[in-house]
Parts: structure tokens; sequence; C-alpha cells
């Protein structure tokens, strides 16, 4: 699999971005000195072209306060389920990309303000030029015109440049698939394709267990849920040929899958970027106690009451006491050692499932062609 990385305009001077099979690094400097921050560790580059002089040295990480190792997988759902603040999520080799992201924000908001800026100076140059002909000493003075003529013209120049300027300030992703990733991914995309079309998505925000006995209830775990959607969308701060798959968040960032990395949006300002290869994601089915309508494309897979007793006869204590139906729904889990922990059900189990098959089996491939993972 090729990949090619590069931006649109050159943000600042000296800073360039690569992306290889080892991973996403940026370069910052200029000629003769440099520094690069990538997957193996950040290095000191000098270099003399004139006499031949060329160095590379690895600097020290300096970090003092890594991030724990957290388990991949909880045997038990905690209380609350969201994300750790998204601050500290972004992978080790991604920092460069989140870096140069943030720089093309940057400028292109002081872009902006330029254009505002000039949009007004041509205002006001127009209003000087109506007001010569209006108070006559326009067609006294004829350079007076001529010269307000020549000034709009060439803020009217700027205002076109500066919106050129604009439209290209943002991080264009080239991702050039080889056959046999391409397919992969286009069946993921299929995949995702048919879960955007469940008739419900739920965010999971949070789970705990109850006593059956004491709620008189056949539901072990209670759950809190709340309705999302899934959609082919992308951030406007990437230019790419793919669009990526939208995870919306209830409780937090929203997620973009993008074929190499998952984006963690919250706002302008606050993001992550994750490598696709840590994610660990697990897929299954819940027996789910629904009191709430039952969507078109669930199954109802058995009966019981609202108030039940232990064998599952109804409780004749309560009145007015009804059956409900136990649904199955599909359940997909999102984790990271970094600090990503996300839950999702969906009322078409069968898709669900797909998708998570399909997924880990486009992340097999990723893992297996990069040879430096985890070094």
């Amino acid at each position: 699999m090729a990949w090619s990385f590069r931006r649109r305009i050159k943000i600042m001077l000296g800073v360039h971005l690569n992306l290889s099979r080892s991973g996403i690094s940026t370069s910052i400097g200029v000629k003769g000195a440099s520094m690069t921050f990538g997957r193996n560790g950040t290095y000191l580059n000098t270099s003399v072209p004139l006499l031949g002089v060329y160095n590379r040295q690895k600097l020290p990480t300096g970090n003092s306060n890594p991030q724990p190792d957290y388990p991949v997988w909880q045997a038990e759902r905690l209380d609350n389920i969201f994300s750790a603040d998204v601050h500290g999520i972004t992978s080790q080799n991604m920092q460069g990309m989140k870096e140069a992201i943030i720089l093309a924000r940057q400028q292109r908001q002081e872009l902006k303000h330029d254009l505002v800026q000039i949009q007004s100076v041509l205002a006001k140059s127009k209003m000087k030029l109506t007001l010569s002909y209006i108070l006559l000493y326009g067609f006294i003075k004829k350079t007076i015109p001529a010269n307000l003529k020549v000034d709009i013209e060439a803020q009217k120049e700027a205002i076109e440049q500066t919106q050129e300027q604009i439209d290209k300030c943002y991080i264009q992703l080239d991702v050039e698939l080889d056959s046999g990733f391409r397919k992969k991914y286009d069946v993921l995309v299929d995949a995702f394709q048919k879960l955007t079309t469940c008739h419900k998505i739920w965010d999971v925000t949070s789970a705990h267990f109850q006593d059956r006995i004491v709620a008189r209830s056949s539901a072990s775990t209670v759950v809190n849920r709340r309705r999302v959607s899934f959609a082919i969308q992308s951030l406007p701060d990437i230019k790419s040929s793919f669009e990526a798959l939208y995870f919306q968040n209830a409780n937090g960032a929203d997620l973009y899958f993008y074929p190499s990395f998952i984006v963690m949006h919250s706002s302008k300002s606050e993001f992550a970027i994750i490598g696709f290869d840590e994610i660990d994601l697990q897929h299954s089915y819940v027996r789910f106690t629904e009191t709430e309508s039952v969507p078109q494309d669930s199954k109802v897979i058995d009966k019981t009451w609202v108030k039940v007793n232990k064998n599952g006869t109804p409780d004749r204590r309560f009145k007015g006491n009804y059956q409900i139906p136990v649904v199955r729904y599909g359940e997909i889990r999102l984790r990271t050692n970094t600090g990503l922990n996300e839950e999702y059900e969906f009322s078409n189990c069968e898709f669900a499932e797909e998708f998570g098959k399909v997924f880990k089996d486009y992340q097999a491939m990723i893992k297996r062609a990069q040879p430096f993972n985890g070094v």
C-alpha cells in the first residue's frame, strides 16, 4: 500500500509533513538544521552540504509521565462510558499531523481577518470614488478618480488572491491504495453504509448492574442511551478523495474514520488523531428488554413482563403489569490504551456484526503492512 501526504500550501517556513509505512512524521527546520518528530523518536538533523557533513542525533523524549498501560478490554462495564480528554489521546506518531492541522487553521483565520480588512478598504475606496463625482471635484481633478480606480482594481485582486489562499489552507491527504487494500476498504465502506441505514443507533453513555430480584426485572443491566447518527462526511480541515466514516458521539468528541487514522473531533481547537491500528473494536449482540417502541429492523427474540418474578412469571402484586419484548441489538465497543472508550448499539444486529468483522479484517491488513508497528 502506497501513501502520499502533502499540504496544499506552505504553512510556515521549514515545516513539512511526511507519511510513510513507518508512520507520519513532521519535519521542522530550515536548510542546515531541522527536527523530526516521528514514531521512532525525536531527532536533530544537521547538515553542511558544501562540506559533505551530515549528522542525525536522537534526542531524549522527556516524557516523565507516560500514559498508563490501560487494559485493552475490561471484564466489567463501568458506570459511565465516555472517552478521556482529547488532549491526551492522540497517538505519538500522529502528533505531527495534528500540529499541521492546527497551523493550517491558524493561518486560515489570519487570512480571513486580512480579507475582512481588504474588503473594508475596498468599500471605502468605492465610496470615495462615488463622492468625487457627486461633489464634482473628481471632474475637476481627474487624477483623483483615476488613482482611486487603480486602488480599487488592486484591492479586488488582493481579495481574489486572499480568498484563493483561504481555499487552499487545509491538509491535503492523498491515499493510494493497492488493489488488495482498496478492495478491503471498499468492503468496509459498504458495510458502514449498511450500518447507517439502521432504524435506530444509540450511543450508550452509562451502564450499571442491578439486582433483578429487588428491581423485579428480567434485566441485569440498566443502560442510559441516546440516539445518534452515522454518516459519510469529512472534516473541513482535511481534503481527501476518501470521505470519512462519521460516528456521532452523544457525550464527547465525534469520530471520523479515514483509511489510516481516526480523528476525534470535539471542537476546532480540541481534537485527537489515533492510528487505525491502535483501535480495539469488539462486536457482539445484546438481549435488550425494550420499554420503548421496537425498531422496524430489529428482531424480537423473547417476551417478559414489566415486573417479573425470579422464575420469569409475571409478578401479580403489580396492577396493570404487562408484557414487553426482549430484542436482540448489535453492539460495538471501541477502545484504545490512550483513553478512547465508546459503546454503540444498533437496531440491526446483522449489520453491526458485518461491520465489526470487515473492520477487523481491514485493520489486520494495515497491521501486517506496518513492519515498524510498536517500535
